[in-house]
Parts: structure tokens; sequence; C-alpha cells
């Protein structure tokens, strides 16, 4: 009922690089049609692989989605479970932080194998703000947030991450956040497949029920030519953990890799939104990416 439109979804800049050889840094900026804000901004020392330090602003360490840049997810949004649950959008109040808060991270990569020297064990152990981006602590409270993830063989990945802190509202009001999520992915030679699921403990933003909210989505990515992937996208949430509160989005999206840094993306949905009257809709999306 939205109508057809026109919008600008994103636009980017960036520098990233190293200094020294042992520190990375980068500088990332966003415009969303007027508003300009920073994403991110950070420098990590990493010399090396088995341990690296991160201070700044950038990606909370929840999901294997919520790391990928908008040309890499194979869709035109991300899933609800990243946009609710990771802290792109999120169901606690803080609207548009992109998945990022400022703190301080250690990571690394541990115990390569003999054969092709894959990492067997990838750690993220974070401790930030709490409050997302370009937002200073609202409290003496922090988020603490990690990552475990196991390579059995090598582009296989099996995750857990955990997530424990707290929000606090424009009235003052503290959120408790209390989430997990165990998640699977294989990417090799082009092709894609993903499967997450997350819980989530905490208030809701309407201050009602217990604040409970879950859901999952499975993507796979298909190459079928050098200049076409199509990707098919089951997406559900529940957005206080009932099946009377879920949002199922049914996805079909070819990308048509035009040139390297050019790419056209068409999206099918079809919606079946139980909190609706009339629970059934489709959309169709065309999006355009350029890059340079």
């Amino acid at each position: 009922k939205g109508g057809a439109a026109f919008s600008q979804r994103l636009i980017r800049l960036y520098v990233d690089g190293t200094i020294l050889g042992d520190f990375k840094y980068r500088l990332q900026a966003q415009v969303n049609n007027s508003t300009f804000h920073m994403k991110d901004y950070f420098v990590e020392w990493s010399h090396w692989k088995e341990l690296a330090v991160k201070v700044g602003q950038y990606k909370r360490a929840f999901l294997f989605e919520n790391p990928y840049n908008p040309w890499d997810v194979g869709a035109g949004d991300y899933s609800q479970i990243s946009n609710q649950l990771a802290g792109i959008s999120d169901k606690d109040g803080n609207v548009g932080n992109g998945g990022r808060d400022q703190g301080l991270q250690l990571q690394g990569d541990l115990f390569p194998a003999k054969n092709d020297g894959h990492r067997f064990i990838h750690y993220q152990l974070q401790v930030m703000n709490g409050q997302g981006i370009n937002t200073g602590a609202k409290n003496g409270r922090k988020d603490f947030i990690g990552s475990l993830q196991v390579q059995p063989v090598k582009d296989l990945f099996i995750g857990i991450f955990g997530w424990t802190g707290d929000y606090v509202l424009a009235d003052g009001t503290e959120v408790d956040r209390n989430r997990w999520a165990a998640s699977v992915k294989y990417e090799h030679n082009d092709w894609t497949a993903r499967f997450e699921y997350a819980h989530a403990q905490g208030l809701l933003a309407n201050y009602q029920g217990e604040g409970k909210a879950d859901g999952w989505y499975a993507t796979v990515g298909i190459p079928c030519t050098p200049w076409l992937k199509v990707y098919g996208k089951y997406d559900a949430y529940r957005a206080d953990k009932t099946w009377d509160s879920t949002k199922t989005i049914y996805s079909i999206i070819p990308n048509f890799q035009i040139h390297k840094n050019l790419m056209l993306q068409l999206q099918y949905n079809h919606v079946h939104n139980r909190n609706l009257e009339h629970k059934d809709y489709n959309e169709l999306w065309a999006e355009l990416y350029v890059r340079f």
C-alpha cells in the first residue's frame, strides 16, 4: 500500500589501509537521503593472527550476516533477525544503528590445518557501550558480546553467538538485552548457503509482553553464469515468540553482475504477516549497486 517510489538506499564513502604493517584502520561515512552519519572508525593492531585488538566503532560480533556489506548480502535487505536482533534497527528501540557500536574487541584465528592452512577456530570478544553508533554510554553498564566459530573444513563455518547487556531508551528506561544465536554457512566457488537462528529476551519497545522474540532465515545462492547469481531466501521473525506474531518472507533474487563494480538486483517477495488483517501481499524491488 506504500505505492511505487524511487529511493536512495545509501551512499557510502570509505578509506582503509594499514599503518606500519601492523595496524589496520578504517573510516566510513554514509548518507541516507538527507541523513549523514559516520559508520566505521577504528584502528586494529593485527600483528598476530591469533590475537588482534580493535578499538573504535564497528560491527557487533552477532550473526554471520551482520558484518556483510550490502553488496554481499545477496538480497535487497538484511534478514529480519539481523535487523531486529543484531542491532541494525532493533526491536528494543535503538533505531538506525547499522549493527554497530563503540568499544573494544579481541579476536583471532587458531589452529591452522596442515593441508590447506585454514584455521579451525575463530573467536571474537567485545566490550561495547550498548547505545549504538555515534552515541556515548548512558549508564555504567556495558554490553558483552562473543562469537566462537568452528571451521571443520575450508569454507564451512559453524558459529555460536552470545550477547548480554542493556539499552537506555529516550525516557531513561533501561532495557535488558540477553541474546544468543546459532549459525552455519558455506561459501565456496561462488556458491552460498547460510542458516541462522537467533533468540532474544528483553523488554519490548512498547512495554508489552515478556520481551521474548526469535527468528531464523535460510539463504541459498546459486551461480548460473559468470554474470548471474540467483538467491532464494526464507526469512521468519516472531516479534513476541508466538506463531501469531510471525512475519515470513519468501524471496527470489537474481543478481546481475553487469561489471565487477556494477550490479543490478531484482527481488520478488511474498510476505505472510500474521500481525496484519490482510496477511498476504507481494513486493517487487529493483536495486542498482555501483562501487568504485
